[in-house]
C-alpha cells in the first residue's frame, strides 16, 4: 500500500536524506523539486503526494540533467525509505528522466531566477520551483493525462496571461495537431476561452 506524503512527513523525509547523505559521507547536492511535493512544501497546495519529483540538479549555479540521479544520492533515497517505511521510488527524476523530460526539452525562460531555497543541512539543498513554473508544468501535465493536475492548476488560480505564456511553452513541448486541440478544448471548459483563441 502507497504512502500518501503530507507537509510534515515530506518535510522528516527531506531532513532524513541529509543526515543519510551526511553519515554516508556523500557529496553535496542541490535538487530542483517540482510537482505535488513543491506545491505542499511551499505552502502553495495543501494536499498530500505519493513521491517527490526531481526535474533539475544545480551544479555551480548552472542547471544541469537529472538524469541519471548521483548514485551517493539513491543510495541515501533508498535507506530513508526503509527507515521510514516509504515508497522505494520515493524520490525520482520521472519528470526529467528521458530524452522527451522536461528538463531535456526546454524549461521555462528565467526558469532558475524564480526557485526558493531550503538548505537541510551543508550537504543538501532543496530548490523548489516558482508557481509560474508549476502554471506551466500542471498545464502540460493536465492536457497529457488530466486528473488530479487539473485541480492543481485550479488551485494556483493562473491569469490568462500566465495560462497563455504556458500554453505556448507547452505547445513546444508536444507540437502535434492533437495535443493543441486538446489544448484548446481544456482552455475553453477552465474559462479561458480568450486564452484558446489567441493561441
Amino acid at each position: 500500500m502507497e504512502k500518501y506524503l503530507n507537509r510534515s512527513t515530506l518535510d522528516l523525509a527531506m531532513r532524513s536524506l541529509a543526515i543519510r547523505l551526511d553519515e554516508n559521507g556523500a557529496d553535496g547536492v542541490q535538487i530542483v523539486v517540482c510537482g505535488g511535493s513543491a506545491l505542499i512544501l511551499t505552502g502553495m497546495v495543501p494536499r498530500t503526494t505519493k513521491d517527490v519529483d526531481i526535474v533539475a540538479l544545480i551544479r555551480a549555479g548552472v542547471l544541469i540533467s537529472p538524469a541519471p540521479l548521483p548514485p551517493s544520492l539513491c543510495q541515501a533515497a533508498q535507506e530513508v525509505a526503509e527507515d521510514l517505511a516509504l515508497a522505494p521510488n520515493w524520490l525520482n527524476n520521472g519528470p526529467s528522466s528521458g530524452e522527451g523530460g522536461l528538463f531535456q526539452m526546454g524549461l521555462p525562460d528565467g526558469f532558475i531566477d524564480r526557485l526558493t531555497s531550503e538548505s537541510y543541512n551543508d550537504l543538501l539543498i532543496v530548490h523548489f520551483i516558482g508557481r509560474f513554473d508549476q502554471i506551466h508544468f500542471k498545464l502540460y501535465a493536465s492536457v497529457d493525462r488530466g486528473g488530479y493536475h487539473i485541480e492543481d492548476l485550479r488551485s494556483l488560480n493562473p491569469t490568462p496571461d500566465e495560462l497563455e505564456d504556458a500554453s505556448r511553452w507547452c505547445m513546444t513541448h508536444d507540437v502535434s495537431d492533437g495535443f493543441s486541440m486538446v489544448l484548446k478544448r481544456m482552455l475553453k471548459e477552465l474559462g479561458y476561452e480568450n486564452v484558446a483563441d489567441r493561441l
